[in-house]
């Protein structure tokens, strides 16, 4: 195909989108198209150690109607400068920079705002160690089996490409399988699983006294009492019912890219401000709707209350909830302005997401020390009105009537299971009543919604547990 014909292909394809949600709103898909990728690819570079190719293949495969845009594209990355650009045959061009323990930022030629990474004060873990050093083997046949299907392709697409599954049993690992170039240290993109740790941090600043889940948020920008916004509460951000206008971000596809909250997350430097400025759509508490602007806010909130600094947040992070877990192979990585991208921007090993799991499977307390406030788990876990798809603070869940719930216990996962969800096949999930966190990552379509195969996994783990008794390796 020449040149000449992709050019036109790519501009029909955009001028349909503009039909569809208007010219204005069009001429950010480009850009964010290309932020995606070129941020996705930094990240799983730099961060994860992924090869490029395989990275972008799996990702966009995983993404319904992205091909009508990535054939166009063309990425370059630099080893030496640590960066990643992607351009669109000239119509979008998007970089992304790496810096040492901090991840990926995308810029957009106004800088990115310098952070200090704070420094290790050593705190010791307090959580127990959940395995040793070496690849923990399934402790059981029916595990091992488990595992096996969970890795196999179909043989038509949509392809799983599972990458890692750490099965724990009672604060002990049990079993766990990794892909091909992936390990027990290799940081993985959770996309919005880091809603839930944003959560948690919610949560231990309501234990501190210096955040409340009720009254108006403490946003600037809302002070007025005459802003319709005033009326926003934290718990309406973390349940997704502030009412903000920012669109949608519940599917993985080329029509996000047309949403306003995709802007913000791939074209704008201060992405809370942009979140902040927007108006409503709904009154506050009357609407679900879920997308990544109310945890951009969230983020917002938590470096104001650590101390308004990037590095304060990021310490803030590390001494109240990583290091008293353990959690050493984590990176939480920030917009331009120096936020954290609460929303969906958090890599952590696979053990580290299970030992987030293994908090919230404690009721928030680790070692005798309580991280979360008390009544903090089952908060996170209540469902919330109208949110079809079974949602709590944070978390998704199995609570309510919502179909979600209904559809996931129809297919085996017990009534009182909740769990942290990012697009394309991405979970940590917390089975009180087992005793079981199950984490799972990979590059899975979102639908159909048994194509990443957790469904069958979550059901063989529970049933050759039961079966098994106590495995060897739990407590």
């Amino acid at each position: 195909m020449t040149r000449r014909r992709k050019i036109v292909l790519l501009a029909t394809a955009i001028a349909c989108a503009g039909l569809a949600l208007g010219a204005a709103r069009a001429r950010d898909v480009p850009k964010v198209a290309t932020g995606f990728i070129a941020d996705t690819l930094c990240s799983e570079i730099f961060v994860s150690g992924l090869d490029p190719h395989r990275d972008l293949t799996e990702t966009t495969d995983a993404m319904p109607g992205t091909g009508l845009l990535t054939w166009a594209m063309d990425f370059r990355v630099d080893r030496a400068r640590k960066d990643v650009t992607v351009s669109l045959f000239g119509i979008g061009r998007s970089h992304a920079v790496y810096r040492d323990g901090l991840g990926c930022t995308l810029e957009h030629g106004q800088g990115i705002a310098d952070v200090a990474l704070p420094p290790d004060d050593k705190q010791p873990a307090l959580l127990p160690e959940i395995a040793g050093p070496g690849l923990v083997p399934p402790q059981s046949a029916g595990l091992a089996a488990a595992l096996d299907r969970a890795f196999t392709e179909p043989a038509q697409p949509p392809y799983r490409r599972t990458r890692a599954i750490v099965v724990m049993k009672a604060g002990r690992i049990i079993a766990e399988r990794y892909a091909g170039g992936i390990g027990p240290e290799t940081q993985l993109l959770g996309f919005s699983m880091t809603k839930s740790v944003m959560s948690a941090l919610t949560g231990i600043l309501v234990r501190q006294g210096k955040l409340k889940l009720d009254g108006p948020a403490p946003i600037a920008a809302w002070r007025n009492p005459d802003d319709p916004r005033h009326a926003i509460t934290v718990d309406q951000l973390l349940r997704h019912t502030a009412g903000i206008a920012l669109g949608s971000s519940l599917e993985a596809k080329l029509g996000s890219a047309l949403e306003p909250v995709n802007t913000m997350k791939y074209a704008e430097d201060d992405m809370a401000s942009f979140a902040e400025r927007a108006p409503l759509a709904t009154a506050p508490g009357t609407t679900w709707n879920y997308h990544d602007g109310n945890f951009i806010i969230l983020a917002h909130l938590l470096r104001d209350a650590a101390g308004g600094k990037p590095a304060d947040a990021l310490a803030f992070a590390r001494r109240e909830l990583f290091a008293p877990l353990g959690m050493v192979n984590v990176t939480l990585q920030l917009d331009a302005a120096g936020t954290i991208e609460g929303s969906g921007e958090m890599l952590a090993s696979a053990r580290d997401w299970a030992r987030l799991g293994q908090l919230y499977l404690n009721d928030g307390v680790v070692g005798g020390r309580r991280i979360l406030p008390e009544g903090w788990v089952n908060y996170s876990a209540s469902a919330t009105p109208n949110a079809w798809v079974g949602i709590g603070a944070g978390f998704w869940t199995n609570q309510g009537d919502s179909f979600g719930a209904k559809f996931r216990v129809k297919h085996g996962w017990p009534r009182d299971a909740f769990f942290a969800k990012g697009t394309i096949g991405q979970y940590t999930i917390v089975i009180p009543s087992e005793k079981l966190v199950i984490v799972r990552l990979g590059r899975s379509p979102n639908f159909p919604p048994l194509a990443d195969g957790v469904f069958d996994l979550v059901r063989d783990v529970v049933a050759t547990t039961r079966e098994g008794g106590k495995l060897a390796g739990a407590n």
